[in-house]
C-alpha cells in the first residue's frame, strides 16, 4: 500500500478537524457558554512537521507537544515552511535540566508542579531574554494533582496557593491558570467538577488566571461542561499515534 499523499492527508485532517470543531461547538453550547471561549489546542507528538504545517493551513494555530528534542527539531523545520506566528505549548512534564531548552520555544508550559521547577523556569527565562532567544514572560499553568499523588506528576491542593503565589511573583513568568486530567478509573465528571472547584479558589486570589487546560479527544464535553477554556486533542485531530 502506498503512503497517503500530501492531498489526501490534508483531506484527512479536515475532516476530523471540522468534526472536534462540532463537537466543541456543540459542547460549548449545551453548557451555555460562547464557543469561542474554549480554544483547541492541536496535540501534534509523534507527528511530523509536515501535519503541522497541513493543520497551520486549515487554521490551527495553537500546537501541543510534550517532549523537548522531538518539539525543537520539529519547530525548526515547521518554520521552514511557516512565518506566521503561532502558538507552542509544553503540555509534558518537564525535568528542571530541560527547563533551559523548553523556554527557547514554549509560548506556555501547562505542567508547572513544583517550586524547583518555577526557579528552573525563571532562570531558563531570563538566560533566554538575555540572549534574545525569546521577547516575553512564559506563560505558565500549574499542572494539579486531583487525587493527591504526588509521585505521577502535579501540585497537591495543600501546596497549590504557595506555588501560585511563586509564579505571580516572578518577573519573568505569567500565572496563566491550571491544567488537570483525571486519574486513571475515575470518572471525568468527577475529574472536572473538582477541577472547576479548584480553579474558582485560585481565581479568588489570582483574578487573572482564567486558562483552566482540560479535556482531550474522549473527555472533551465533560471537560467544557466544567470550564475548560484550552482543550488538548491530539487523537481526534490527527488519528492515532505511530509508535515512538
Amino acid at each position: 500500500m502506498s503512503a497517503p499523499t500530501s492531498e489526501n492527508r490534508r483531506d484527512e485532517l479536515a475532516g476530523r478537524l471540522a468534526a472536534v470543531r462540532e463537537r466543541l461547538d456543540g459542547a460549548a453550547r449545551a453548557a451555555g457558554r460562547d464557543p469561542s471561549d474554549v480554544a483547541l489546542l492541536t496535540v501534534t507528538k509523534f507527528f511530523p512537521a509536515s501535519d503541522a504545517v497541513l493543520l497551520h493551513e486549515l487554521g490551527c494555530e495553537r500546537f501541543g507537544e510534550s517532549r523537548e528534542q522531538e518539539a525543537s527539531a520539529k519547530i525548526a523545520e515547521f518554520r521552514e515552511s511557516v512565518t506566521a506566528p503561532v502558538e507552542w505549548h509544553m503540555i509534558g512534564r518537564v525535568q528542571r535540566n530541560k527547563a533551559r531548552a523548553v523556554v527557547r520555544w514554549a509560548h506556555t508550559v501547562h505542567s508547572v508542579d513544583s517550586l524547583r521547577l518555577v526557579q528552573a523556569f525563571e532562570k531558563g527565562v531570563r538566560a533566554a531574554l538575555d540572549a534574545g532567544e525569546r521577547t516575553a514572560p512564559l506563560r505558565a499553568l500549574l499542572q494539579v494533582s486531583l487525587d493527591g499523588d504526588r509521585e505521577r506528576g502535579g501540585v497537591v491542593a495543600e501546596d497549590l496557593p504557595a506555588l501560585a503565589e511563586a509564579v505571580a511573583a516572578s518577573e519573568v513568568l505569567e500565572l496563566g491558570g491550571l491544567m488537570g486530567v483525571p486519574p486513571l478509573g475515575w470518572e471525568p465528571e468527577r475529574a472536572f467538577e473538582l477541577l472547576h472547584g479548584m480553579h474558582a479558589r485560585l481565581l479568588q486570589d489570582h483574578p487573572a488566571a482564567v486558562e483552566l487546560s482540560a479535556g482531550m479527544s474522549g473527555d472533551l464535553e465533560h471537560a467544557v461542561r466544567w470550564g475548560s477554556t484550552c482543550v488538548r486533542v491530539g487523537t481526534a485531530v490527527l488519528g492515532y499515534r505511530p509508535l515512538a
